[in-house]
Formats: C-alpha cells, sequence, structure tokens
C-alpha cells in the first residue's frame, strides 16, 4: 500500500525533530525516516545554550533573533508534549582579569547586551565554589535543553500520529521522478537531517563540513549548586541531580570514542577553576556536525530540487534548529527565502567543481 506525505524527513536528531514540528505547524503531512541510536551527537551532547561565547565573552551569531524564539519554541513543545525538557538556568562567567571586568562595566551599558546581562560582580560572588578574585558575569537567557528528553518524548508523539519508521535510509532505493518515491512511499521532497552521516553519501558530500569532535564527563560533586559555571570548560548542574563537565573541541584526531587525552585536558581545566572536591563517574564523546563558516547547511539540492538538507548546527544546534527550521520551513511551503548566510546554494560552486 502507497503512503504519502508532503515531506519525508530523513533523522529524527535536533535538526530533523524541529524541521517535523515546523512543516507541520504549516499544515503540512510529514513522515520521518530514522534508525534508532545511542550514539549520536545529539544524544550525547550537553544541550547548553548560551549567549555569551568564546575567550573574548561576545554575542553569538544572531542572538537577539534565536534566543527569544528557542525559548518559546521549546516551550510550547513542551506544552504540546506534557513534558519537560528546557531548563533555564544562570550562567556565571568569572573575569580572567581586571581589564576584563572594566571592558564589562563598558559593554553592561550597551543596550545589545541588556538582554543577556542578569549582573556583573565587582568581587567575587561565587567564591566558595570557583576562584572568582575579579568577579565575574552572570548571565540570562541561557540555561540547558535536555536533548535526549526532547528526541524521545517528540518521537513518542510522531509514533502515536503513526509518522516514523524506525529503520536505516536506503539510498539505493530513493527513485527522483517529478515527486519523490521510496519504496512505497510517495512525497513531494525529501529533507536529509542526517549530521556526520552526509558527509557518505553522493547527495552532500561535496558541501564543507568541518566536524568538531567533543568529549563530556559525568561529575558528582560534594556539594550541590544551581548555577553554570563557565570558564575553560562549563561545570552545568542538571534536573536529575548530576552533573556535566565540558567539553573538549577537536578538529585533528576525529574518531569515535572517548580519550584519556580529553578527559585530561578536561580535569586540568576543571581544576584551574573549581574548587569543591568532585568525582568522575563518566565519559562519553560526539562528533558534531559543523561547517567550515561555522553557518548551517540549508536548502536544496543544486540539481535535484526535491532533495534538500537541513544540517551542519554544530555546538550551537540547540539555539540554531527552532529558528532556522521555521525559516526552511516557510521556504518550503510559502517560498519565502533563506537567509544567505545559510543558504546551501552558496556552496553550489563546490558542486558543479567536482563534476566537471
Amino acid at each position: 500500500m502507497t503512503k504519502k506525505a508532503d515531506y519525508i524527513i530523513v533523522g529524527q536528531g535536533l535538526a530533523g525533530t524541529c524541521l517535523a514540528f515546523q512543516l507541520m505547524a504549516l499544515g503540512k503531512e510529514v513522515l520521518i525516516i530514522d534508525e534508532q541510536k545511542d550514539n549520536t551527537s545529539s544524544k550525547v551532547a550537553a544541550g547548553l545554550y548560551n549567549p555569551v561565547t568564546g575567550r573574548n565573552l561576545v554575542l553569538t551569531w544572531k542572538a537577539h533573533e534565536l534566543f527569544d524564539y528557542m525559548t518559546n519554541f521549546y516551550t510550547g513543545i513542551e506544552q504540546k508534549l506534557s513534558s519537560k525538557f528546557l531548563y533555564p538556568t544562570t550562567i556565571y562567567r568569572p573575569f580572567a582579569s581586571m581589564e576584563e571586568q572594566n571592558e564589562w562595566m563598558g559593554k553592561s551599558a550597551d543596550i545589545k547586551h541588556e538582554q543577556f546581562i542578569e549582573n556583573l560582580h565587582t568581587k567575587p560572588a561565587h567564591d566558595n565554589h570557583v576562584k572568582d578574585p575579579f568577579g565575574g558575569l552572570s548571565l540570562k537567557n541561557c540555561g540547558y535543553l535536555d536533548i535526549p528528553e526532547f528526541l524521545k518524548a517528540s518521537r513518542n508523539y510522531f509514533v502515536k500520529k503513526d509518522i516514523v519508521i524506525d529503520a536505516p535510509f536506503n539510498y539505493e532505493e530513493l527513485v527522483l521522478n517529478t515527486e519523490i518515491n521510496y519504496k512505497s512511499i510517495e512525497a513531494e521532497k525529501i529533507i536529509f537531517c542526517t549530521g556526520m552521516e552526509a558527509k557518505k553519501t553522493n547527495l552532500f558530500e561535496w558541501l564543507p563540513f568541518s566536524l568538531v569532535k567533543g568529549e563530556i564527563l559525568d561529575m558528582v560533586p560534594q556539594e550541590k549548586f544551581n548555577v553554570i559555571y563557565n570558564k575553560g570548560v562549563f561545570i552545568m548542574p542538571r534536573n536529575d541531580d548530576s552533573y556535566l563537565v565540558g567539553a573538549t573541541y577537536e578538529v585533528v584526531n576525529i574518531e569515535e570514542g572517548i580519550t584519556e587525552k580529553a578527559r585530561n585536558t578536561l580535569l586540568e581545566k576543571l581544576n584551574a577553576i573549581f574548587k569543591i572536591n568532585y568525582k568522575i563517574t563518566g565519559q562519553r564523546a560526539g562528533i558534531r556536525p559543523a561547517t567550515r563558516d561555522r553557518k548551517p547547511f540549508i536548502g536544496m539540492h543544486p540539481e535535484k530540487p526535491q532533495i534538500g538538507i537541513f544540517n551542519g548546527l554544530g555546538a550551537k544546534g540547540v539555539t540554531l534548529a527552532p529558528f532556522f527550521a521555521k525559516q526552511f520551513a516557510e521556504n518550503l511551503v510559502n517560498g519565502l527565502d533563506l537567509d544567505k548566510e545559510v543558504n546551501v546554494n552558496r556552496y553550489n560552486s563546490l558542486y558543479f567543481d567536482s563534476r566537471s
């Protein structure tokens, strides 16, 4: 029996799940094909979202557009699914020097930072937990998404609606006509949200992925706290009384599995800031589908307009996925333009060069 849908979505990670909800919100029928795996980048990620990042403490790209939208999206899905997975939590970033403190005293008066600054401390504010002799910055509009819970609750919802197939995708059975035919499924278009797997196919292998491996530690401190500390590493309390320490950023030696090198790096950075005694109870690793320009890949194949991609969200997927899933859905359904910085057509020349 033939099954029909407007869109097939391959992959039910962060990208595929958000896109499915956004297309359904526009009244479209979706069918998700996803083989359940425990070691995908979405399922092992810490889910931290943070408006101020990097050594220079700069606002993340499109922060003012992304963060409000993200919060409204996830809380809306929580209500729809009667579940809980978004946990707003203050982030405290100790200043590295008096110069950094003075710099942020100036920035705090800038209206573009006002939305994200909860407090600026010129004296130690959490010195019972971390080393902060110069004070630090308390940030708001931040926290973490329990990504595994978000994906699990969403999948249960999709299963109840009978729109998910738990199986690997077989590329050899994909037939392109005016529309899409896959096994017994007919659809208008197919969108691949497959993370690093995209590099292994002959559809989007030409895109300049820049894979990033990240490792995190599971930790049990002797004293509980409810603030995320972030300086060199993040130290993150979770709703189930567990704690995470992370994350490494490896772009050279990309191999699956945990490493002693990453563990030692994280412990060194943790000990440089953290004052509480602790015990390490576990370690995990994931490979993020980042991109060369650190912007997502969104849009349709240059020669196969029935085939699209939503990928390359990298380490900021929690904030990027809802906003750009909405934009992509509006592009697919209503023809609205994609942001030039994320439109996959910015790399079309690489595709045609690879075929010449």
